[in-house]
């Protein structure tokens, strides 16, 4: 029997933050507001900045207040309850871990901020949802077998809204909105070095290629 092709599932709504969702992850952070800055009049509406990353609640600060209700801005690599009061104080409106812990998701309810915390199998991402993800990031994406694993989990799991995240391409994340995700987590391959050295013309080439590949 021939499998069919993950672009021949019917795609899910989409979600609230945009269909991708930048990572911003290192760096100096002093080039943060800047790689936000392209980011984000690119056409990408939905920026996660995680905790390791220097900076980070400066730029949330940043990013809340330069671009209001135009683009929504969050926290990411969330490991402790506390760094959601933070993040929150900063003006974050969803918070992203790589695992699931209750804990977390409670605090995340409290401060009023959507949760997407990580799973990786099917028990992991039904426990994520049945805790009240708003989604659930499937983690690392790639790894776990790209768009094929994807479409293969949420026929049974099609009450689940997904944001696949780790090892996503600029040029393969379509592939995931096809396969049934509601957006996708896009980090290094999205944002290059800009981080590092501020290359922001090459930052901007890639954004705009995602930005008009997810709107087609």
């Amino acid at each position: 029997m021939t499998e069919t092709s993950p672009a021949a599932a019917p795609p899910r709504h989409r979600h609230e933050a945009g269909p991708a969702i930048a990572i911003l992850r290192g760096g100096t952070g002093e080039h943060l507001e800047d790689v936000i800055g392209v980011l984000v009049e690119s056409g990408v509406r939905a920026i996660e900045i995680t905790t390791n990353t220097p900076r980070w609640r400066e730029g949330i600060a940043w990013a809340t207040e330069q671009y209001g209700r135009s683009a929504a801005i969050g926290v990411g690599t969330v490991l402790e309850p506390r760094q959601l009061d933070e993040a929150a104080a900063a003006g974050a409106s969803f918070a992203v871990s790589p695992h699931t812990d209750p804990a977390i998701g409670h605090r995340a309810h409290e401060r009023g901020l959507g949760w997407y915390p990580g799973a990786a199998t099917p028990t992991e991402i039904v426990t994520a949802w049945q805790h009240g993800a708003r989604a659930v990031k499937v983690f690392p994406a790639a790894q776990l077998g790209g768009p094929g694993f994807l479409k293969q989990v949420l026929a049974p799991l099609d009450f689940v809204d997904v944001i696949p995240t780790g090892g996503i391409g600029v040029d393969d994340a379509a592939d995931y909105l096809a396969a049934g995700a509601v957006a996708v987590g896009l980090g290094s391959p999205l944002v290059g070095d800009a981080l590092r050295d501020g290359d922001l013309d090459a930052l901007r080439a890639r954004a705009g290629r995602l930005v008009a590949a997810l709107h087609r």
